[in-house]
C-alpha cells in the first residue's frame, strides 16, 4: 500500500504563487507515474498535471499550462506542485495519485492512478 501525503495548500491572493507537495510512503515511487488532480465541491475531478517515473515526460492540462510545473525529486519521495500566476479558478482541493502502470498513453485519466492522498485545500482570492 502506497500512502501519499500532500502538504502546501493555503490562501493566497490572484497573480500569486504557492508550491505543493506530494511525499509517498513506499520507497520504489520512483518507479511510479504521479499526478495531481483538483476538485471543487460539487464538481467533478479535473487533471491538473503528471510527470513519469523518471520525470522525463510530464504533461498538463490547457488550464494551467505556462503557470503549473510539475515536478520530481526520487530521493526523497517526493513531487511537487509549482503554482504561479494563480487565479480565482484555480480554488480547490488538489490531490496527489500514483500508479504502477508503465504506460504513458493517459497520464491525465483519472482512472489510471490506484493511489490518492486525502488532499489539501487552495484558495485564490480576487
Amino acid at each position: 500500500q502506497v500512502r501519499l501525503v500532500e502538504s502546501g495548500g493555503g490562501k493566497v491572493q490572484a497573480g500569486g504563487s504557492l508550491s505543493l507537495s506530494c511525499a509517498a510512503s513506499e520507497y520504489k515511487t520512483s518507479r511510479f507515474s504521479v499526478a495531481w488532480f483538483r476538485q471543487v465541491l460539487g464538481k467533478g475531478r479535473e487533471a491538473v498535471a503528471a510527470i513519469s517515473p523518471g520525470g522525463s515526460w510530464t504533461e498538463y492540462a490547457a488550464s494551467v499550462k505556462g503557470r503549473f510545473t510539475i515536478s520530481r525529486d526520487n530521493v526523497n519521495n517526493t513531487v511537487t506542485l509549482e503554482m504561479g500566476s494563480l487565479k480565482p479558478e484555480d480554488t480547490a482541493m488538489y490531490y496527489c495519485a500514483a500508479t504502477s502502470y508503465g504506460g504513458w498513453d493517459k497520464p491525465l485519466n483519472e482512472a489510471t492512478y490506484t493511489w490518492w492522498g486525502q488532499g489539501t485545500q487552495v484558495t485564490v482570492s480576487v
